[in-house]
C-alpha cells in the first residue's frame, strides 16, 4: 500500500482528492491537512510515502512545508507531489529546489493523478528532465542570474571529477542512458555516481541536482542542450 497525505486549503478540493484516492485499492489516505503547518505535523505522525501538496496556501506555503518535511531526520522521507494552478507557477521552482519530486496541474484528469502518485512512490520524477530544465531556465533568467558561467561552487569540492561530470550532464537535461553513452560507461555506473553526488551534496531529488548545476555554473541558462552522441 502507498500511504498518501493530502494537503489543500480548499475543503471541496481536498475532499474530492481524498474520495478519489480512497477508491484506489493500493492507495491509503493516512491524513489530511488544510495548511502548511498541519502538513508538517501530519507528516511526522502518519509517515506518508507520498504527499499531495497544494503550493499556495494561507500562512505557511507548500514550499516551506515541503522543505521542513524533507529536512526532517529519519531514513524514510516522503515524496512530495506539488499541486498548482499554473504550470510555470513562480513557486514551483522553489519547490523543486527543496526536494519536491514533481508537480501536477489541479485540472489533471483523475487517472493521471493516480498514475503520478505511483510514479513518484517508485522513486521516479513525475516529468521529463527537459521540463525541469525549462522551468529552471525561466526562473533563473527572471532572477537576473549572469548569462556567463560562474565558477563552480566550492560545494562541489566534495565530488570526484566523474561525479561533477555526471552532475553537469544531469543539468543539461540528459537521461541516464544518454549520459552513459556520452561517458562510455554503463547506466548503472551513472546511477551510482549520481546517487553518491546527491548524498554528498544532501540532495533529495534529481530536480535539486539540476537546480544546483545551474547555480554552481556547471550549466548556463539558455545553453543549448547537447546533441546525443
Amino acid at each position: 500500500m502507498i500511504k498518501v497525505l493530502v494537503v489543500d486549503d480548499q475543503v471541496l478540493v481536498r475532499a474530492g482528492l481524498v474520495a478519489l484516492l480512497r477508491s484506489v485499492p493500493d492507495l491509503d489516505v493516512v491524513g489530511e491537512a488544510a495548511c502548511g503547518e498541519e502538513a508538517v505535523g501530519q507528516a511526522a505522525v502518519t509517515g506518508p510515502d507520498v504527499i499531495l501538496m497544494d503550493i499556495r496556501m494561507p500562512g505557511m506555503s507548500g514550499v516551506t512545508a515541503a522543505e521542513r518535511i524533507l529536512a526532517a531526520p529519519g531514513d524514510h522521507l516522503p515524496r512530495v507531489l506539488i499541486l498548482t494552478t499554473f504550470d510555470l507557477d513562480e513557486y514551483v521552482y522553489d519547490a523543486l529546489r527543496v526536494g519536491a519530486s514533481g508537480f501536477l496541474l489541479k485540472d489533471t484528469p483523475p487517472e493521471r493523478l493516480i498514475a503520478a502518485i505511483h510514479t513518484i512512490a517508485s522513486g521516479d520524477m513525475l516529468f521529463a528532465p527537459s521540463v525541469t530544465r525549462r522551468l529552471i531556465e525561466v526562473y533563473t533568467n527572471q532572477a537576473g542570474l549572469p548569462a556567463a558561467p560562474a565558477p563552480p561552487s566550492s560545494a562541489l569540492d566534495v565530488l570526484t571529477r566523474r561525479e561533477v561530470e555526471v552532475l553537469e550532464h544531469v543539468g543539461q537535461a540528459r537521461s541516464n542512458a544518454e549520459i552513459a553513452t556520452s561517458l562510455g560507461v554503463s547506466e548503472a555506473t551513472v546511477k551510482t555516481h549520481l546517487n553518491r553526488a546527491m548524498t554528498k551534496l544532501h540532495l533529495n531529488s534529481r530536480a535539486q541536482a539540476v537546480a544546483l548545476a545551474y547555480e554552481c555554473g556547471l550549466v548556463t541558462p539558455g545553453q543549448p542542450r547537447p546533441a546525443s552522441p
